[in-house]
């Protein structure tokens, strides 16, 4: 069915749509009460500021829609669908990283770890939190006052207490120094400190304090003394903003010139104990409410800590099926609150003026590198005595090691930025041995080819291939650059090629172009640019070198422990993304991976720790990488 028949066609009931390319990718998600009217007030004529949506309308060549119970069922899956394809016409967060939460397992005795995943494991867990750096420093300054165990054991062997018992950084419940209720307890006080709630842990440890000293337990009450007085130490150097102890999350935004930056204020007991900034993209056409909703879609969808409150700048068109959503996901009221007076209207206008604050610096910064990177192209342009400027760079790298696994890498620069999304990685398919020459010729003829093609082909004059460079960078020099001369002249094209060569400590030098060697000042412009690319070529290529090089080590490893098929062995190199950081995982982290029960965990964990001849093998597979 064409489009226009299913434009006809559509529904007048809630749910989702997505729109498609003339390539089958879903380029914007939306959702609608009626999905009739929403969906063909695109296809009427726009206004001219909705220079966006026009560009969004040009690009749909196919559509879909899921139906829905109601509006509810319509935003929670608008926003999993979001964030699954990341269409390019929908208002995205700039930085899409993973927050860390702070997690209290479900065990008799808890630990208390930082993890980046939640898990509906009965464990508790606080956050997100803007900076795991942060939330170590806080962990840490917790742990001196409430020493909770950091060993993994889950049953408890030993005779003897570990280092952290010597230095009273740990109450050794491995060999019943602190009761079981009593340990407890002091994890119910960390809770409450990371709720917020310090008020009301100080005045407990203050009854507890007083208790102790009447009974004599002088030893106890001296404990719960330095507690307090750590406690408030930490109390002091948060600002209360609020004259209540309520939990609350304040939003407000700046708007710039190509982007916007929403700041969040986190206040927990009434006072602010942390805050970050979003930047936001495609956010053009949309108004202030929208910009506010789309991102208030994309933080909480996988928060797990909710506050009964949250204070907004301005009304959302969809601020009652928020409330609805964020209601269900809490399992508590929750309210959204645009406040009118008082200091509620003051601390919004507070996160307004921090929000554009952050908002101009950024644009100063943004502003001046885009001076210093058109200088350095306008500069390398001279000394290439290119014709034009070099707007797009392609920079090509080789990695082996003693000629296994090789692999190469192509990154992109255009204007002078990375453009990582079209960086590309080669598997060495011809080539047999440590052969770099053969090895390049192999990946350009690929690459160039597959470009060919893409550009004769109308239907694929937009592929991941189909655009060609104005230079291409190679690491290395006069054989390097040979080698791309000789498949540019077979394939019958004309692209400027430049080697880059380096001293005999393996640092840039200057650049290999035309027969001669170009010197380069160190402290110009065009140095730190190719520099840069140059290590990025790098970078990626031994990156991707290593991942073969430590699937294949991973898979030998553990093909010996029992349970663990091909399956999980993938799961959980996908999962940590390197043998030594499986090695490093707890048991509680190895059974976070998709397939991998605690008890599959635990054997993992357990095989790793005792088995002491694996790093020598592992060892024995790492040789100098190229």
């Amino acid at each position: 069915m064409d489009l226009q028949k299913k434009l006809e066609n559509l529904p007048t009931n809630p749910g989702v749509y997505l729109m498609k390319n003339d390539q089958g990718e879903i380029i914007y998600v939306g959702k609608a009460i009626n999905l009739r009217n929403r969906v063909r007030s695109y296809f009427r004529e726009l206004k001219p500021e909705q220079a966006k949506t026009k560009a969004l309308v040009r690009h749909i060549a196919d559509l879909e829609y899921i139906l829905a119970d109601n509006e509810l069922e319509a935003l929670v899956l608008e926003c999993n669908l979001i964030k699954k394809y990341r269409p390019k016409y929908n208002i995205s967060l700039k930085d899409d990283k993973t927050y860390p939460y702070l997690k209290i397992t479900n065990e008799d005795y808890p630990q208390v770890l930082i993890t980046r995943k939640v898990s509906r494991d009965g464990a508790r867990y606080f956050g997100p939190y803007p900076s795991v750096n942060e939330l170590r420093n806080s962990l840490e300054m917790v742990r001196k006052i409430f020493p909770f165990r950091s060993c993994h054991q889950r049953v408890f062997t030993n005779d003897r207490p570990c280092l952290n018992a010597h230095i009273n950084m740990c109450y050794a419940p491995c060999i019943g120094r602190i009761s079981k209720e009593d340990y407890n307890a002091m994890i119910d006080q960390i809770a409450l400190f990371f709720e917020g709630k310090q008020d009301g842990l100080v005045k407990r440890l203050k009854q507890e304090m007083e208790q102790a000293a009447e009974n004599l337990e002088f030893e106890q009450a001296a404990r719960l003394r330095d507690q307090l007085q750590g406690i408030e130490q930490i109390m002091t150097q948060q600002k209360a903003v609020l004259g209540s102890d309520s939990d609350e999350d304040v939003i407000a935004m700046a708007r710039g010139i190509n982007q916007c930056c929403v700041q969040i204020f986190f206040v927990r007991g009434g006072k602010i104990v942390g805050r970050e900034n979003y930047f936001l993209k495609g956010t053009d056409d949309s108004s202030r409410g929208e910009v506010i909703a789309s991102f208030m879609k994309q933080f909480y969808l996988n928060c797990q800590f909710i506050p009964r409150n949250i204070l907004l700048e301005t009304e959302l068109e969809e601020q009652e099926v928020l409330e609805q959503w964020l209601t269900e996901k809490k399992e508590s009221r929750v309210y959204l609150k645009v406040p009118k007076r008082g200091q509620a209207k003051d601390l919004v206008e507070l996160v307004g003026r921090n929000a554009l604050e952050v908002l101009n610096k950024q644009e100063l910064e943004e502003s001046y590198q885009e001076q210093r990177t058109t200088g350095a192209l306008e500069q390398l342009q001279r000394a290439l005595g290119l014709p034009e400027l070099p707007h797009r760079m392609e920079c090509y790298d080789i990695s082996n090691t003693q000629g296994t696994d090789s692999v190469a890498s192509m990154v992109v620069f255009v204007d002078g930025k990375p453009k990582k999304d079209q960086y590309r990685r080669f598997k060495i398919k011809t080539v047999e041995g440590a052969d770099d020459y053969a090895s390049l010729r192999e990946v350009l003829l690929r690459r160039l080819t597959h470009g060919l093609a893409e550009q004769q082909d109308s239907d694929k004059d937009e592929g991941k291939f189909a655009a060609f460079p104005d230079v291409i960078m190679m690491d290395g020099g006069r054989g390097q650059v040979n080698v791309a001369l000789d498949v540019l002249r077979e394939l019958q094209l004309d692209i400027p090629v430049c080697g880059m060569v380096k001293d005999n400590k393996h640092r840039t030098r200057g650049l290999y172009y035309q027969n001669e060697e170009i010197p380069l000042d160190e402290q110009a412009e065009p140095f730190l640019l190719i520099t840069r690319m140059q290590d990025e070529a790098h970078r990626f290529a031994i990156t991707y070198h290593r991942s073969l090089r430590g699937k294949r080590s991973l898979t030998s490893i553990l093909d010996d422990i029992s349970g663990v098929g091909e399956k999980r062995k993938r799961n959980l190199l996908k999962h940590f993304g390197s043998f030594t950081k499986i090695r490093e995982a707890s048991a509680e982290e190895l059974a976070e991976v998709e397939g991998i029960s605690q008890t599959v965990a635990e054997e993992i964990y357990s095989y790793l720790r005792t088995h002491q001849d694996l790093q020598a093998r592992l060892d024995s597979r790492k040789t100098k990488t190229k």
